[in-house]
């Protein structure tokens, strides 16, 4: 089984940001910013190698050949589209690609169908989690329009990765999507994508749904996805403020057979090496607010624990199972919420080296 990194490409400024906080804004200003917030608690996180632009081949280019000597096979970029309005696309198409991987490393699509927040650290306890404006709506034209924008700049390159010998796309929000759409137009949209790449030669889809939620879950094979997946599913996002890495690690674990029998889909598994969004919530003290992105916090974690983790989902055998399968690991660089494999001042190369040790 393959290993996958989801990529986050928010680390380098943009003309939105700019307006919504200052001139060259990035969240290393967050990362770098945060402090403990109880006994324990371990922030800041330091990136060993040092801040970078993700437009930089160089600089981000060096960080991902480090994490493909460790096992890294493919990374998977989030894709910010809402109807043809793209962010952040120029770590993907300036950094990676213009690397001197970008012409040979395995590399696939999320649709990240969220835009990126306008509030950074989160200050207000009243807000919603999910802000109407970060909505991304869609429709059957759009989504065609979507694929075929991936297709013609990256489904035609040589190391774009496949699952099953179809070109691997996968949506953040998959119980939106479904939602925004309704099943029966979801389903058409994703018919008429396919007809659009046939119709030109292109590969058909292997579309992976990410955390359909238990409503959708049932729905999704129906609709026309071809596996289930996650992005973090590690925290129990209305459990406790602080939760044990191996405790909810197990738990997860436990869980990955549910989500292709109620789907009736291959599940490839998703293992984060933490979670903890701090960063990116003002600090309340003892009064933080119960929601994201104040909470929960995932402690204890450790590149051994990890490891663990990873060598449960490189074993793990869907019940319903595809060729070729992926091992998701979120991610390679979300360092404002906790989880990235890139070095850090704690543990140096050991979240690469768990990588490393897991798929031997």
């Amino acid at each position: 089984m393959r290993t996958a990194a989801y990529v986050y490409t928010g680390w380098h400024p943009i003309a939105e940001r700019d307006a919504a906080f200052h001139p060259g804004f990035t969240e290393w200003e967050l990362v770098r910013s945060c402090r403990p917030r109880f006994a324990g608690h371990a922030q800041p996180k330091v990136p060993l190698l040092g801040e970078y632009d993700d437009r930089d081949p160089a600089a981000f280019g060096q960080r991902i050949a480090l994490a493909h000597r460790h096992g890294v096979d493919a990374l998977v970029f989030g894709v910010f589209w809402c109807r043809g309005k793209r962010v952040f696309e120029a770590g993907l198409d300036e950094g990676f690609l213009g690397s001197h991987l970008g012409s040979t490393m395995p590399f696939a699509c999320m649709w990240a169908n969220r835009m990126p927040r306008r509030v950074l650290p989160v200050a207000r306890a009243d807000a919603p989690v999910l802000d109407p404006g970060r909505s991304v709506p869609t429709d059957v034209d759009d989504f065609v329009r979507f694929v075929a924008m991936l297709a013609t700049h990256y489904f035609v390159r040589p190391n774009y990765a496949t699952v099953a010998g179809r070109s691997y796309l996968s949506v953040f929000d998959s119980t939106f999507f479904v939602r925004e759409l309704g099943a029966a137009n979801a389903r058409t949209a994703i018919q008429a994508a396919r007809r659009w790449l046939a119709d030109r030669g292109h590969r058909d889809l292997h579309l992976a749904a990410i955390e359909p939620n238990t409503e959708t879950l049932p729905l999704v094979r129906g609709i026309g996805f071809d596996s289930v997946t996650h992005y973090v599913l590690l925290p129990d996002w209305k459990g406790p403020f602080r939760q044990d890495y191996r405790e909810y690690a197990a738990l997860r674990a436990a869980q990955w057979c549910h989500f292709a029998d109620a789907s009736g889909l291959p599940y490839m598994p998703s293992v984060a090496p933490g979670w903890d969004a701090s960063p990116r919530g003002a600090d309340f003290g003892d009064a933080r607010p119960d929601k994201y992105p104040w909470s929960p916090v995932v402690t204890g974690e450790h590149p051994e624990h990890f490891a663990a983790a990873l060598r449960a989902a490189h074993a793990f055998r869907s019940p319903r199972s595809v060729d070729d399968p992926l091992v998701l690991v979120a991610s390679l660089n979300e360092w404002s919420e906790g989880h990235y494999v890139e070095p850090d001042e704690r543990f140096g190369n050991g979240w690469l080296e768990a990588v490393r040790a897991s798929s031997r």
